[in-house]
């Protein structure tokens, strides 16, 4: 039995908090925002999560020392906008080598860095993990089968996450790619906003299809020139984490699309959705990391220009469809001699 403490008190990690203390762990959760806490110890159920009983066995901290103080491991389960300002907080109360598995997905904006990277920055004796994947709360925590992935730069401790989620309902791989596994889990986000607005257009499969086919091809193409490894990009934390993102109603970042291809602005639709739409965050960042690597993602550029500039939707798929005419695949007309 290992001894952990979930911080945050988001959905994401409550369903975690529940596959944890089912595994047999100790389980406390700590939260920077009291109420979050008072509700759930009252009510017995997240806010969000609405007919699921919370184990009794969970325990919740007030305190950030008790939180941290001789746990096994820590889940960083705050929202991405969060991760830093926490893990700042609790950096002078991190022993040396401490386990953190960062679950949140997103890009900071004015540093371009991921999630692991701030977390690594604000607590640089701390050794930091990431676990990501196709994997909605609110089917986690009913226990609905999830595969999901764990990366890390040792493989001892990669292997000793996998071992402390892994269940029959719950199966857990391993990664070294910790980039790669993070730029497919933010940037899968902002495609996720494309496909909902495509969604509130009224446009059909068709177009869902080709927006998360092409939205993998331009984040696998940024990853790979900044390091990352292409294999990762047609995995779980990939292809995976974005089909399920583009085509799920538990997709806040759909949802929030579709109320966007629907008129509303986007601060309108987050407010609406009321969750943190991790998208809108990434977007600007993903922009970002496309110029410094001089890589062209046009569809998130046109993410950008909806959410940011105002432009109407509609006029974002036409210029997508009108771009110049190019190959599918860059460089495959090299295996074929007739295409030289």
């Amino acid at each position: 039995m290992a001894n952990i403490c979930i911080l945050g008190g988001g959905s994401w990690g409550m369903a975690l908090s529940v596959l944890l203390s089912n595994n047999g762990h100790k389980v406390s959760v700590w939260s920077a925002v009291p109420a979050e806490l008072d509700y759930m110890k009252e009510h017995g159920e997240h806010k969000m999560l609405p007919g699921v009983k919370l184990p009794d066995s969970i325990s919740y901290i007030y305190d950030d020392k008790e939180a941290v103080t001789d746990r096994d491991l820590l889940v960083m389960a705050v929202a991405s906008s969060y991760v830093r300002s926490t893990a700042k907080r609790l950096s002078s109360l991190i022993k040396n080598g401490q386990r953190i598995v960062d679950v949140a997905k997103g890009v900071e904006e004015n540093t371009l860095m991921t999630m692991s990277q701030i977390i690594e920055e604000e607590i640089p004796i701390a050794d930091v993990a990431v676990l990501s994947g196709p994997t909605h709360a609110e089917e986690v925590i009913r226990g609905l089968p999830t595969t999901i992935v764990v990366g890390a730069k040792s493989k001892e401790t990669a292997e000793y996450i996998q071992n402390l989620f892994m269940s029959e309902v719950f199966r857990v791989y391993t990664s070294p790619d910790i980039l790669g596994m993070e730029l497919g889990g933010a940037l899968k986000n902002v495609v996720a906003l494309a496909a909902g607005m495509a969604d509130g257009l009224g446009y059909g499969d068709n177009t869902k299809a080709a927006l998360i086919t092409r939205g993998i091809t331009e984040i696998s193409r940024l990853g790979v020139k900044m390091g990352a490894h292409f294999e990762t990009f047609v995995g779980l934390t990939g292809i995976g984490d974005l089909i399920v993102t583009c085509a799920s109603m538990h997709s806040r970042n759909r949802r929030a699309g579709i109320l966007i291809g629907q008129g509303k602005t986007y601060k309108e639709a987050m407010d609406e959705v009321q969750m943190v739409v991790e998208g809108v965050y990434s977007a600007k960042a993903a922009l970002g990391l496309a110029k410094k690597y001089d890589v062209q993602l046009p569809i998130i550029e046109q993410v950008n220009e909806i959410l940011f500039e105002g432009k109407n939707p509609g006029d974002a798929v036409k210029e997508l469809m009108l771009r110049d005419k190019k190959l599918e695949v860059t460089g495959l007309s090299d295996e074929f001699s007739d295409w030289k």
